[in-house]
């Protein structure tokens, strides 16, 4: 049930001595119906872990139908989280645990357990209808046909909720909704894990209805008593605090970084943050923390659409304010004419696009790299903006921080490109402190009688002025069609055309000024560079970690800045034999670095299953090139 043990200590219990193992690193994997509560399972395995001092990474997969068919295969709902006393990049390649709350939830997730793995399955769902359902020929469970290579524990965590709340004045469905915190309180005897954290939630919870609360604490506590008593477990595991930068730390997800980056820019630029946004899976929580922070000088819009939604924006940044939006891939088609206008006007603001596997609605639920492209060119004629893409859940806020910043000392959009594994995967994150975070500087030219010039340039950054609407003297004209240089009147002139095109894609370009150069994991040169970008990264970084330990002679770059690139990654990748490129998509950075670099020998490696990649994927890949 983990890996690396390291030493071993006796534990009483109400059965007597308990052997108590430590390990390293342990993987566990909650599967159920969506209606099961695995994410809510999940999430409060993992908040208590991070009260605890582990390392964490968590991977929540769900369907995207509120309630899917109850018992079928394609309704199973999972959280997998991988803690450590190290810090660690990926929720895990395969589980050490796994708690399967139905046979579909067994059947879904079989491939995604450790040989000599642990599953635990709630037996009082393994009727023949639920088997049926699941496509299930035999009862799994049954002499000569349970899991090959597994170590299998049969718990009736429906009968065995039932039971523990048998006093309790509560409906049957309302007690049948309580068997998830009796498997999570068999998890948290299982890993050493303390109770009171998740004990306080469901109070603050169910503050409301004392009898709901009542219940789930004491379906929490039987399920902690009954992974105690049982002789089915041989013995506790614990983990050990990690050892981390000293300071104060809270569990994260993708886009709660980016709601909180967002702020934070917002104070450093002392400007009000407008975020105008229309639901859409897997944006939406972004929406929902901003919505909570109107006490920061945050004001947010539920617009009708995604065209309203970037146009009251556009409106935010001409306003003088800072204008952000976030979607997913569809959304982002809808806002591509709107967004031109913003190129074309030359205002800030950024657009957020939490991918998602598609195209069109696709797997809402499922995560993918797809739109670099879309983001590059998915607008008419030459419409260059900055794009940018965050790491791991908690580099989202500083690459938020990021996006405002360029998108101010630019005057132009700029695409920060998110994805779902990212927006709803959680691990902790260092506060930092506000006070050592640069400012970021906003000039607005004063009124005057002097003759006002629109789209005069910046010497360095060719950013035109940022003027305030009503500002006495600085009169002019806004909108969509051709600008003339300086005066930025409505102009048709062929040779002026040139001119504000190349302008527009000098100022991206001179990006590359302002943004750090490409820094190489491993080997500055050799034979083999794995490039990547986006939420790839842990898994990459994991893998070439593995490879080196193994002494194979392989380095990693990973990408943030994906237009314009850094100024060094010409000679960066020049300083290798061979360049590789993994993806979740069929080959859009591959096609990038092509297309500017097309003398660098480069390949991919391509996946568009809707799951992240593996470590061990990843280490098999490598090791195959020729």
């Amino acid at each position: 049930m983990g890996t690396a043990a390291t030493e071993k200590t006796d534990q009483e219990s109400p059965s007597g001595p308990r052997a108590k193992q430590s390990l390293s690193k342990i993987t566990v994997r909650f599967a159920g119906d969506s209606g099961d509560g695995m994410q809510l399972t999940g999430d409060q395995f993992a908040d208590t872990t991070a009260v605890m001092g582990n390392d964490f990474s968590t991977f929540p997969d769900f369907p995207a139908e509120i309630r899917a068919p109850t018992g079928t295969l394609p309704g199973v709902s999972s959280f997998q989280i991988q803690f450590s006393d190290q810090i660690i990049f990926t929720p895990g390649d395969l589980a050490d645990v796994l708690v399967a709350m139905n046979p579909a939830a067994l059947k879904v997730n079989l491939g995604r357990i450790k040989k000599g793995g642990l599953i635990i399955v709630n037996e009082s769902t393994f009727t023949e209808l639920s088997l049926k359902k699941a496509a299930w020929a035999e009862n799994p469970l049954e002499k000569g046909t349970a899991p090959k290579d597994f170590g299998l524990l049969k718990v009736p965590l429906t009968t065995l909720t039932a039971n523990a709340l048998k006093e309790l004045p509560l409906q049957t469905l309302e007690v049948e909704r309580c068997k998830n915190f009796f498997a999570l309180g068999m998890t948290f005897w299982m890993y050493d894990r303390k109770v009171k954290h998740t004990v306080d939630w469901i109070n603050e919870k169910f503050k409301t209805r004392s009898e709901i609360a009542q219940a789930n604490i004491a379906a929490l506590k039987a399920g902690y008593n009954y992974a105690d008593t049982t002789e089915a477990i041989p013995n506790q595991i614990y983990v050990k605090k990690a050892k981390v930068r000293p300071g104060t730390y809270r569990k994260i997800t993708g886009n709660e970084a980016l709601a909180v980056g967002l702020v934070t820019a917002a104070h450093l630029a002392s400007k009000t943050l407008f975020y105008g946004s229309y639901p859409i899976t897997p944006s939406t929580p972004i929406l929902q923390e901003l919505a909570k922070r109107k006490n920061f000088n945050v004001k947010t819009f539920q617009a009708e659409d995604e065209i309203a939604a970037i146009g009251a924006v556009v409106g935010a940044a001409f306003g003088g304010q800072l204008g952000v939006t976030a979607t997913s891939g569809p959304g982002m088609c809808l806002k591509a004419e709107t967004m031109n206008l913003a190129v074309m006007a030359e205002l800030p603001m950024v657009v957020i696009d939490v991918q998602r596997a598609g195209p069109s609605t696709g797997m809402p639920t499922k995560t993918e790299q797809a739109d670099l492209l879309q983001a590059m060119f998915g607008r008419s004629g030459e419409s260059p903006v900055a794009v940018i893409a965050p790491q791991t859940p908690a580099d989202c806020f500083e690459t938020a921080i990021g996006a405002v910043r360029l998108a101010i000392r630019y005057m132009t959009p700029v695409i920060c490109l998110s994805e779902n594994y990212l927006a709803n995967a959680a691990e902790p994150w260092r506060l930092p402190n506000l006070n050592t975070l640069p400012k970021i500087t906003v000039t607005h030219p004063k009124g005057g009688n002097a003759c006002f010039m629109p789209y005069a340039r910046d010497k360095k950054t060719l950013a035109r002025p940022w003027a305030i609407p009503g500002t006495p003297g600085l009169q002019h004209r806004i909108g969509g069609l051709g600008k003339a240089h300086m005066s930025g009147n409505v102009s048709y002139d062929p040779e002026n055309s040139q001119k504000m095109t190349s302008l527009r894609a000098q100022k991206i370009q001179r990006i590359a000024n302002d943004i750090p150069e490409q820094k190489v994991q491993g080997p500055k040169s050799g034979k083999l560079l794995v490039v990547s970008w986006g939420g790839t990264y842990g898994a990459i970084s994991q893998a070439v970690s593995d490879l080196k330990e193994q002494g194979k002679a392989v380095s990693h770059a990973h990408l943030r800045y994906l237009n314009p690139f850094p100024k060094n990654l010409k000679k960066v990748l020049q300083q290798f034999d061979k360049i590789w490129v993994p993806e979740l998509n069929t080959g859009q950075l591959l096609f990038l670095l092509r297309a500017q670099f097309p003398r660098i020998r480069a390949t991919g490696y391509n996946k568009v299953k809707g799951q992240p990649f593996g470590v061990a994927e990843l280490v098999e890949q490598i090791k195959g090139l020729k």
